[in-house]
């Protein structure tokens, strides 16, 4: 009489293992992998549109930018942004990781600050941190008030516009803190600069 040992009832085959390891991945792709991406994707669509295609900016039917992303902005008529350390890539998004007292970091600083004291004829003590230091994601769109107001007299020269006219411009562009009280006041630089071309026409 032959004998049939326990493990050999207890052991599945490697052909039933295979089997239900590959029927285990194709469902875990199929729910984790298609149908939870296709409804996260669709709900977004729904509930939120602006923002899951990316708050977008267009004008006359052309995108020219995004409301999350902010551009780099180096013709004296405009407002220009904060710096950036990475090239406003939204696919490289980052601080520059420099310690702050790194070298590197001093000398690039200096060099930003020179840049402006040159171009906007200011004292470096009037000039905000915001316009010399870039941020942590590295493409952020906005800066301060007081950034923007030290640009207004080279843009005004540039614009052949008074300052109280660009003065406006920065009082309707200004974005309250958060509930009135997170954050700073704030201006986007793509938005606000859109606005000064459309009143230099």
């Amino acid at each position: 009489m032959n004998t049939v040992h326990t493990s050999e009832l207890i052991a599945p085959s490697y052909p039933s293992l295979i089997r239900a390891s590959l029927g285990l991945t194709l469902i875990s792709l199929g729910l984790c992998g298609f149908l939870y991406s296709a409804a996260a994707t669709a709900l977004g669509q729904l509930l939120f549109p602006q923002q899951a295609n990316g708050s977008l900016i267009e004008m006359d039917g052309k995108v020219l930018g995004s409301s999350l992303v902010g551009q780099p902005f180096h013709a004296a008529q405009y407002f220009q942004g904060r710096p950036s350390a990475a090239n406003y890539d939204p696919m490289l998004m980052a601080g520059s990781n420099l310690a702050r007292n790194n070298p590197a970091l001093s000398k690039m600083i200096e060099q930003r600050i020179v840049a402006i004291e040159d171009q906007d004829q200011v004292k470096r003590h009037q000039i905000p941190s915001d316009l010399v230091t870039a941020s942590a994601s590295g493409i952020d769109p906005e800066i301060s008030v007081q950034s923007a107001m030290l640009q207004v007299k080279r843009i005004a020269k540039q614009r052949t516009l008074s300052e109280q006219q660009l003065i406006e411009l920065i009082q309707q562009h200004t974005t309250k803190p958060t509930f009135g009280l997170l954050g700073q006041p704030r201006i986007h630089v793509l938005k606000l600069n859109l606005a000064l071309d459309q009143i230099s026409k």
